[in-house]
């Protein structure tokens, strides 16, 4: 499936929860399908953390240009592009096309850098209800997304509830736990302590804040895996037995990869800080600390959840813990205390929170059979 990206302005302000305002801002975005007649067949792709709007298909002239969820969307796969109309949308503050820190403030005709707004789940969703006004698309048959693209799907439901008749949420949750909010301010540390990061205004100064990025790649990784899949992948292999040496073969260094895990972790920090922005990661993750609809009904997750209308599908993985299987039954519990539509399944994969990402028969079919039973109009 070849695919091209697209870009749409928008000239009027959006207003931030935060108090200010973006105006001529840009959303990056991709379509997969076609929109039937009576436009009732779209269904939205919210991203995670560091992905895009580049959900599915590939460019045009590169092999190896998958979009992240490819084995999810397309002709013939679970969410099949041969009945919906899909869209994968770019946040705003991502470095992936849409406006943010490395965009012009029009106000000042200088980078944003760490003076982009800060940004919220709902405000993302502002932006993407925008979007869609903008192709003609007043109802989605369903929104869907995992991890911080799941809290956006749940956001939808309760944002717009006359716009959404299905919401599907995957290895989510309704806030982060005390422990999540934790590992992200430890990541934000490595990257606004790196001497490079320049309080955020790096750009001026012609330098990229690798070795925080490294860091915070790093410690984001490893909450992805589980304890299994690290253990059967490496163990207490050594690189020096990976090389043909012997497994007791210690350079005895404090400071060099002596582990097959430590050069795993030390290649995908190397590889994220060529390609993803400082600033943003600060954004998004503060985004993600952020979001808590329950926290302006004391807490309360079914008072929260009683603006939805829509029908509901979760899914989460016996082995991620950081958005472990009881986050999400405490929204399926808030759903059906309202009495909404909700169904769930718990997929016991040693994959991890990464779980959602990849391919797993029981995994797939549950979304196949979801979306096989959502009925659109020609």
């Amino acid at each position: 499936m070849i695919v091209t990206p697209q870009s749409m302005q928008f000239k009027a302000s959006l207003p931030l929860q935060c108090g200010a305002a973006l105006r001529d801002y840009a959303l990056s975005f991709e379509t997969y399908g076609e929109l039937n007649a009576a436009r009732s067949n779209a269904v939205l792709i919210c991203h995670a953390l560091n992905a895009s709007h580049h959900v599915a298909g590939r460019y045009a002239g590169q092999d190896k240009s998958e979009g992240w969820w490819d084995n999810m969307i397309g002709p013939g796969k679970p969410l099949d592009t041969d009945k919906f109309f899909v869209i994968g949308v770019n946040n705003l503050g991502s470095c992936f096309g849409s406006t943010g820190p490395m965009h012009t403030n029009p106000d000042t005709g200088r980078i944003y850098g760490a003076d982009f707004p800060v940004v919220t789940v709902e405000d993302w969703v502002n932006a993407q209800a925008r979007l869609l006004d903008a192709l003609g698309i007043q109802t989605l048959a369903a929104v869907m997304g995992g991890s911080l693209g799941g809290m956006q799907a749940l956001s939808w439901a309760l944002q717009y509830p006359e716009r959404v008749r299905h919401a599907v949420v995957i290895a989510s949750a309704p806030n982060l736990t005390a422990e999540n909010i934790a590992f992200n301010e430890v990541a934000r540390r490595a990257i606004a302590t790196d001497p490079d990061f320049h309080g955020g205004h790096f750009y001026a100064h012609g330098t990229v804040p690798k070795r925080g990025l490294r860091i915070a790649r790093m410690i984001g990784h490893i909450t992805y895996l589980s304890d299994d899949v690290m253990n059967e992948k490496f163990g207490r292999q050594l690189i020096a037995a990976a090389k043909g040496g012997g497994q007791d073969d210690y350079l005895f260094s404090t400071l060099e990869a002596e582990f097959q895990i430590e050069s795993y972790l030390r290649y995908q920090g190397d590889k994220f800080a060529e390609y993803f922005d400082a600033n943003t990661y600060l954004l998004i993750t503060r985004a993600l600390d952020y979001f808590d609809p329950a926290r302006t009904y004391g807490g309360d997750l079914s008072h929260a959840l009683a603006r939805a209308r829509c029908k509901f599908l979760l899914v989460s993985f016996s082995t991620d813990w950081r958005f472990a299987p009881k986050r999400s039954r405490e929204i399926v519990k808030a759903l059906l205390h309202n009495r909404l539509g909700v169904s769930y399944a718990e997929i016991d994969a040693p994959h991890g929170h990464d779980a959602f990402l990849l391919d797993d028969p029981r995994y797939t079919s549950v979304i196949r059979s979801y979306f096989d039973s959502v009925e659109v109009t020609p």
